[in-house]
């Protein structure tokens, strides 16, 4: 049970779990819950995949299931239900109720009380605020520790709320979080009519999965919401508890799902060409036509042969490829960014921005808004393109350190005082200035002002050419003379650097298709 600290009377309070009836510390509102799900329920969807679109009736009949439950959840909240375009085995639920389940999970079950015993879970984990606990335990975390908690723990391909989406998705839950999620999903799932059992086997084909070693799998659903042998004990016990029989609902779930199990081999496929493109692009080639000859209606087969194409340096056969993409599914950032991309490479600037920029408006990434910023700078648009590679410097690898570097080559332009130091100082009737270079670029043409007042009379000296080594320190004569009995104040101002860099012969982002 939870206990309120001191320190959150201010802005916290407790109350009673709407599912368990514990006592526990909530730090934000019902309304902060469900704007935080709706604020990133978009952004998460797209760094998973993007909707799933090819079959459209799957996706309603999930989310018939999903509000089937929802309607019996001990807490009314506007839940929504997704099918995401991906063969990862996973699903998560944002706070407030935004739920998402993969195509790749769809694949694994066997009927819909299954599905059911997935989707329970994570209503579950909505209605009894798993995410905002979570969500307390960072800002509790942040006000002891006086940190930011969020930093690095996200994709570094995100940025801004990509990045915060991305980390409400992958957090995991406790141990308790879990038992309660599988115990309250079952109770759920019998409320709904539905066969409990399903939730056993359900959690009994998860430990075989997790001990096989696939890597989808420990890289989905079990990076946070981890099988064991105690949770399927746990699950038996719990459904024992309620009536047998019920609605499993096997024929049911295999009609509905017959498009994509027939088309599971033209996913497989699809997938061997996504993990081959760079070391083998003919292979994935071959792979991904494959797909498309059995699926042509599938948007992302398209866009996966647009990035082989542009890996093998056909960029206006990569265009058709991502056009044909966007036509079938317009809603996914990856067709936007890699088609802006090929227009980039091929000099097509104003169609290569506005699919740039297309791409962010769904979902902001570290290369897209790199690359725009290095078109911005090409353009003269300084500030602009100082804004984007400001935000892209947060990240690591090869994008972040461009960006760093090219932000502190504009800085030092526009606000020189920051990357070089200047102290004045007296030594024997003489003003020095000690002067150093912050930055890892050698300057030229640093430009100095030393104001000084002696004995109520002002004067000034500027010193126009300087040039300082990169993180080099040293002492400059300003020219100005004083005498010991003086009444002297002095005051030096950076007004000039200009850094001597080496022009790219490449762009790092040269390296994506």
């Amino acid at each position: 049970m939870s206990v309120c600290l001191p320190i959150l009377v201010a802005i916290a309070g407790c109350s009673a779990n709407p599912v368990t009836g514990e006592k526990e510390l909530v730090l934000f509102s019902t309304e902060h819950e469900i704007d935080t799900g709706e604020n990133y329920y978009l952004p998460a969807q797209q760094a998973g995949g993007g909707r799933y679109t090819a079959d459209p009736a799957l996706s309603a009949y999930v989310a018939s299931v999903g509000q089937r439950i929802a309607k019996v959840s001990d807490r009314t909240l506007p839940f929504e239900f997704v099918v995401l375009n991906d063969s990862t085995p996973n699903a998560w639920a944002l706070p407030g109720g935004k739920i998402a389940i993969n195509r790749g999970l769809l694949l694994e079950l066997d009927n819909e009380a299954e599905l059911a015993a997935v989707l329970a879970h994570e209503i579950v984990h909505a209605a009894a605020r798993h995410g905002a606990q979570a969500m307390n335990r960072d800002l509790i975390f942040n006000l002891i520790q006086q940190a930011a908690v969020l930093s690095g723990k996200a994709s570094d391909e995100l940025l801004g709320i990509g990045r915060m989406a991305f980390h409400l998705v992958g957090q995991r839950y406790s141990r308790d979080a879990e038992r309660e999620a599988d115990y309250h999903g079952i109770r759920y799932m019998r409320a709904a009519g539905y066969d409990a059992s399903a939730a056993v086997t359900l959690q009994e084909k998860f430990l075989a999965l997790a001990t096989s070693g696939e890597r989808d799998w420990l890289s989905g659903l079990f990076a946070s919401h981890p099988p064991s042998a105690e949770r399927v004990a746990n699950n038996r016990a719990a459904s024992a508890a309620f009536p047998p029989g019920g609605d499993l609902g096997r024929a049911r779930y295999q009609d509905r799902m017959a498009y994509l199990l027939g088309r599971r081999s033209a996913y497989e496929r699809a997938d061997q060409a996504n993990r081959l493109f760079e070391e083998s692009p003919a292979d994935a080639l071959r792979l991904i036509e494959e797909a498309v000859q059995a699926e042509p209606r599938e948007a992302r087969f398209h866009g996966i042969r647009g990035k082989v194409l542009a890996r093998q340096g056909r960029l206006a056969d990569a265009v058709d490829a991502y056009g044909a993409a966007i036509s079938r599914d317009a809603g996914y950032f990856e067709h936007y960014l890699g088609r802006g991309l090929a227009y980039r490479f091929l000099d097509d600037r104003s169609r290569a921005k506005a699919d740039l920029e297309r791409s962010i408006q769904l979902l902001p990434t570290v290369l897209a808004s790199y690359v725009l910023g290095d078109m911005m700078l090409a353009e003269g648009r300084r500030p602009e393109a100082k804004r984007l590679f400001e935000s892209v410097g947060n990240a690591s690898g090869p994008i972040g350190a461009a960006a760093r570097e090219d932000f502190v080559i504009l800085d030092i332009a526009d606000r020189p005082q920051r990357h070089v130091s200047a102290k004045p100082f007296l030594d024997n009737g003489r003003i020095l200035v000690e002067v150093g270079n912050t930055t890892a670029h050698t300057l030229s043409r640093v430009a100095l002002r030393i104001d000084a007042d002696v004995n109520g009379t002002p004067i000034s000296r500027r010193l126009p050419n300087l040039r300082l080594e990169a993180h080099a320190r040293g002492v400059v004569d300003s020219g100005l003379y004083y005498r010991e009995t003086d009444a002297i104040r002095v005051a030096a101002e950076v007004l000039r650097a200009v850094p001597v860099t080496e022009p790219r012969e490449a762009r790092p982002y040269r390296a994506y298709p």
